[in-house]
């Protein structure tokens, strides 16, 4: 089978397209057909060497997929699936190849109105915004602040969260993402580099938001005098100075606030299949929708589908196999 696998950390240039025999499945296991894979930063992070305490050599990378099981118990055969999970690609044979085995508990149906390259690019966004959700304790009511909503995890975190019924405003940079969320019924604030995100906020929540989710790690410190009492702030990771940050704790103290971490790589093939469950009927439904602008690569142009991902290429990258 085709598959995309490097053997050391450190470039992209480690990352090879090889030949390999299709998995041999191991009890407790199904055997996925790949039809198609999601690309993710963190998989472009992982060859480059940044996920050290998790990844085992030689590897093929991946952690989103959706395709039909091959192999397994008779009640999953021929069926269409997607997933995710931090096993792939770390410390077991990921997505990014023509043959997949994965634990049984991996397994979940994909939804019928999506095609396999629709169900490939949802896995990580999609785990991680309902994640953050829920570790936030958004509901019904909740009035929640979702600062990088154009990007992937930023647009499922706002439809996830329209549908529990919270009070979404939505945080971007350029007027035309701005305009095209307030065409859909968001309100939305736009952020230029000298933005208070507290001034910014005031005339939509002057008590600040009950939940502010930065999904991009720029704007951790700002959230805090964005918060109202007793408000949480999720975010993803801190990009900028090897993840410092220096964050106001006593603004933080005097709101009673908390700042809940949000990794996906903490969550199992079988958490992420529970997660992504929950979300099936929403698609099927049209209140879900995909990642915008996919850009499809054939497995033969996966090393420069790595290379687009890492210098940050518009739309979401996504391997097909058939």
């Amino acid at each position: 089978m085709k598959a995309l696998q490097f053997d050391q950390l450190g470039s992209l240039e480690a990352l090879k397209l090889v030949d390999l025999p299709r998995p041999a499945r191991q009890a407790g296991e199904a055997l996925i057909e790949v039809h198609a894979a999601g690309l993710n930063p963190s998989d472009v992070k992982n060859v480059l060497g940044l996920f050290t305490a998790y990844t085992t050599l030689p590897r093929v990378p991946g952690r989103d997929f959706a395709g039909v099981v091959v192999e397994g118990p008779q009640e999953w055969i021929g069926r269409e699936v997607w997933g995710s999970g931090r096993d792939l690609g770390f410390f077991h044979d990921g997505s990014h190849a023509e043959y997949m085995s994965l634990p049984v508990s991996g397994l979940s149906q994909k939804p019928a109105s999506l095609s396999f390259a629709q169900a490939a690019s949802c896995g990580v966004p999609f785990t991680t915004a309902i994640n953050a959700l829920d570790r936030a304790g958004v509901a019904a009511g909740t009035q929640l602040l979702v600062i990088g909503a154009a990007g992937a995890v930023g647009s499922a975190a706002v439809a996830l969260a329209r549908l529990r019924g919270a009070e979404v405003i939505a945080a971007v940079r350029k007027d035309s993402q701005a305009a095209a969320l307030r065409a859909s019924g968001v309100t939305t604030i736009t952020l230029d580099p000298g933005t208070r995100l507290a001034e910014a906020l005031k005339p939509h929540a002057p008590a600040g938001a009950e939940v502010i989710f930065d999904t991009t790690g720029f704007w951790l410190a700002e959230s805090v005098d964005a918060l109202a009492r007793f408000g949480r702030i999720a975010v993803i990771a801190a990009p900028l100075d090897q993840g410092h940050v220096r964050v106001p704790v006593l603004n933080l103290y005097r709101r009673g606030g908390l700042v809940v971490g949000i990794n996906t790589l903490l969550y199992d093939v079988g958490d992420c299949a529970a997660m992504l469950s929950r979300m099936v009927a929403g698609f099927d439904a049209g209140q879900l929708q995909p990642p915008a602008g996919l850009q499809l690569w054939p497995i033969e142009g996966g090393l420069a589908a790595y290379e687009a991902t890492h210098q940050g290429g518009s739309g979401k990258a996504v391997l097909s196999f058939r």
